[in-house]
């Protein structure tokens, strides 16, 4: 063995270890994007199943629809509470008309 011969050993090992702490590297990294990926995913279900918390946003955003058309065309609210009021009114007046009869 000639002394020429040891640094290319060496540099063929320091060679393959450092390729081998690049794969390990490279698999910390696509281990940890994968992880954060899934936290996304499962916290974007939660937010998707969760009954209550959709129910709150979709009455914050009917909430805003109509105070919006209220400020545009405040005809079209007036008719529109009307026209709920008289459906409840009717609705009551049935149940109540339903009950009185059983009786």
């Amino acid at each position: 063995m000639t002394a020429t011969d040891v640094p290319a050993r060496l540099n063929k090992r320091d060679a393959k270890t450092r390729e081998r702490n690049l794969t390990r590297l490279e698999a910390k990294v696509n281990s940890e994007r994968a992880r954060a990926q899934f936290a996304n995913t499962l916290n974007a279900l939660e937010d998707k199943l969760n009954v209550p918390k959709q129910v709150g946003l979709r009455v914050d955003r009917a909430k805003v629809r109509l105070r919006r058309m209220a400020d545009e065309e405040p005809g079209t609210a007036i008719a529109l509470a009307v026209g709920v009021a008289a459906a409840v009114g009717v609705t009551v007046w049935l149940v109540v008309r339903s009950v009185a009869d059983r009786s």
